[in-house]
């Protein structure tokens, strides 16, 4: 753990013994405010302690991003440094693994049962809920069925078919609510357990199998349900379930869902904490970069292992495969981190035209062919974690989404192809509907599984379409004003499909940047062409030094680069309040728990400022009882209220507080919205910031 981990840990220790992050249950809401708590609300704060989680290090604020809204506004380059800055805790977290004989010893120990299950005929299961369920996505659809189609122009192909038929169909990667779920999260299905069970069983997982069940939290209920049924049908061998997290266990154990599992020996854990989040809480990012990773770099060893047994040393060499040792790959992460840091003054460019086109209600497209699995996962992730419209579907009556990912393909369900290189997988109702209906004991749990699990069917797969095809370019062509992006990784060919994309966009007056990942120096042909174009568009061309069999590390510095991106472009929409994600969407009960906590935390911190004292005396501090039931009366307020409809739920609550606590009457919601449309959250803020 690195330093700046165990400080935040230890001040979280001091704050649970002061009483500051005591049980909800203990802090009862006061009436000061006006608000009645809500039937859901004195459920939550009585019965769903459980996800309360605002002691994890996960969700703690980083020192090094902590003033990110502030410094991106001055200066974008500065800004995206500070968010790159904290994947160097990546590195140092890596580096105390390869450093530690157990942690070491149990990735080593994992590498050695797949390749036995490879071997076997057995198949690799990766399940994850929401960032990480796009992990495990992206293990099967963007590492290893890729891998296996650029093998099968090789000419070793049918010498590995001859030993081992179907080998790239042997790794499943799951999310939660099947493969809808990576638009956008089902509400309520991460907090069942049982749907972790459901989907195992819908995926045809035998006891032989070996099953990688990821949490970024180390608490998620459904990622919990699946290590648990897993090792129910493996019994006592611990070696088909292994259980993938980022918290230290000392921090997880009051938790009783993870203690289950942290406890059950049939269940191996590999534990990977980083440490806080760049962004408070949104753990697509430095989480999910640290398990992907690892866990892209176990399956790259085992599958070296298994195919040394009929490859030479050349033909392994020629597949991408070195001799480097998961010890080895792990300490190289630093010159990962290293080469997407340098990148960031480059990349301020590219978030600045973003930035300006969304200032300007205009919109955004993507177009990539290799990279589409790693620019669809940061692009749908920026939904719920910046209260943004999710992927439009093609029926919709008007435009949502700020942003298109398109892909060369003739239409949706060749795209769809494109994205997962395998059929669409939704989930049946047949299978999931009785137990949603008689195994979900929790009233409310139970209302939104059901809603959930009508939009989970494989005719999603009809509703969206990502092809760069005629229907979608007459449909939502990119236009004057708008930006864009043709996003390449590896070395990719330059298609012709990309010049024509390229020359339409440019000649419609839109913005371009042509953004490159590679393992070489972009093609000459690919920088002609740009130069050629009627508009300017910038080249960001960033060389990975390493190159391997999976093509993970240009994956991995992909991913870096448009977390900051993506993050960057929001926090210069006003998105970010300090590190915070104050526009998150409360969708499940981990959300309510966090946008709780972003409440109090803001409310409290203002409350301990010099300035509030000198302008108002020492005012009580918000409880955790209040935060919630201002939260969720917040809810209703912008469900049912037109002056607060589409204003994020923690920003409405964080000034209905303040403003009430300064005059000593009662919340007006109708005042905090006019004030927050007025001036936004961050400069509300402003008087109080540290001097």
């Amino acid at each position: 753990m690195s330093r700046t981990a165990k400080r935040i840990m230890r001040s979280v220790s001091f704050l649970v013994m002061a009483g500051v992050l005591a049980p909800a249950a203990a802090q009862p809401a006061s009436n000061r405010l006006g608000v009645s708590p809500s039937a859901q609300s004195q459920d939550f704060v009585a019965n769903k302690q459980q996800f309360q989680l605002h002691s994890l290090l996960t969700e703690q604020r980083h020192p090094r991003s902590f003033d990110l809204s502030a410094r991106i506004a001055a200066d974008t380059a500065d800004g995206l440094s500070s968010l790159l800055a904290v994947d160097e805790d990546i590195a140092k977290a890596l580096q105390g693994v390869a450093d530690d004989p157990a942690r070491l010893a149990a990735l080593e120990a994992a590498s050695r049962e797949i390749t036995r299950a490879l071997r076997e005929g057995h198949r690799l299961y990766f399940y994850g809920t929401g960032s990480t369920g796009r992990l495990a996505e992206t293990i099967e659809s963007g590492l290893w069925r890729p891998f296996w189609q650029r093998t099968a122009t090789s000419p070793v192909m049918a010498k590995i078919d001859a030993r081992y038929p179907g080998l790239g169909e042997r790794v499943r990667g799951e999310i939660t609510g099947g493969d809808r779920a990576l638009i956008a999260s089902l509400e309520g299905f991460e907090d069942i357990p049982e749907i972790g069970r459901l989907q195992l069983q819908d995926n045809g997982i035998q006891p032989q199998d070996l099953v990688f069940a990821v949490t970024e939290g180390g608490e998620t209920s459904a990622v919990i349900g699946t290590a648990l049924a897993a090792a129910d049908q493996a019994g006592a061998d611990a070696r088909r379930t292994w259980f993938v997290y980022n918290n230290p266990d000392e921090v997880l154990r009051p938790f009783e869902r993870s203690r289950r599992v942290l406890d059950d020996a049939r269940i191996t854990k590999i534990p990977l904490p980083t440490g806080p989040q760049a962004i408070t809480g949104s753990t697509r990012m430095q989480a999910t970069t640290t398990s992907l990773y690892v866990l892209g770099v176990v399956l790259e060893d085992a599958t070296r292992a298994l195919l040394r047994e009929l490859l030479t040393t050349d033909e392994l060499a020629a597949l991408g495969f070195n001799d480097a040792s998961i010890a080895d790959r792990l300490r190289g992460f630093t010159t990962l981190q290293q080469t997407a840091a340098v990148a960031a003054p480059k990349l301020a460019a590219w978030t600045d035209r973003e930035a300006a086109s969304y200032a300007n209600g205009r919109r955004a497209t993507y177009l990539a062919t290799r990279a589409l699995m790693p620019v669809f996962v940061d692009v749908t992730e920026r939904a719920p974690t910046f209260r943004l419209g999710p992927l439009d579907p093609v029926n919709a009556s008007e435009r949502r989404s700020w942003i298109q990912v398109w892909t060369p393909a003739t239409d949706g369900a060749q795209a769809w192809q494109a994205l997962l290189h395998r059929p669409f997988h939704g989930l049946d109702k047949a299978l999931y509907l009785p137990p949603f209906e008689t195994g979900i004991p929790d009233p409310y749990l139970r209302e939104a599984a059901l809603r959930g699990l009508s939009n989970a069917g494989d005719e999603q797969q009809a509703l969206y379409d990502l092809s760069y095809s005629a229907a979608n370019m007459q449909r939502n062509a990119p236009a004057a004003g708008d930006s864009g992006a043709l996003i390449l990784l590896g070395d990719e060919a330059h298609q012709q499909a990309n010049q024509q994309w390229l020359d339409a966009a440019t000649a419609a007056g839109a913005e371009l940047v042509l953004f490159s990942v590679s393992a070489r120096p972009l093609d000459s042909d690919v920088l002609r062409d740009v130069a050629a174009l009627p508009r300017p568009v910038p080249v960001i061309a960033v060389t990975v030094p390493q190159r391997d069999a999976f093509e993970l590390n240009q994956t991995i510095v992909l991913k870096m680069l448009l977390n900051a991106h993506s993050t960057g472009v929001m926090a210069k929409q006003g998105r970010v309040v300090g590190n915070t994600m104050t526009s998150v969407q409360p969708g499940n009960l981990k959300l309510i728990g966090r946008a709780t906590w972003l409440i109090l935390s803001h409310v409290n911190g203002v409350l301990e400022t010099p300035a509030w004292r000198d302008a108002h005396g020492t005012t009580a501090p918000l409880s955790y009882a209040e935060a919630n039931a201002v939260l969720f009366e917040a809810i209703e307020q912008r469900r049912n209220a037109a002056g607060a409809s589409g204003l994020p739920e923690v920003e409405l609550s964080v000034v209905a507080v303040l403003d009430a606590l300064k005059t000593g009457t009662p919340v007006d919601w109708t005042a905090a919205a006019t004030t927050l449309r007025a001036g936004g959250l961050n400069r509300y803020l402003a008087p109080y910031a540290a001097r």
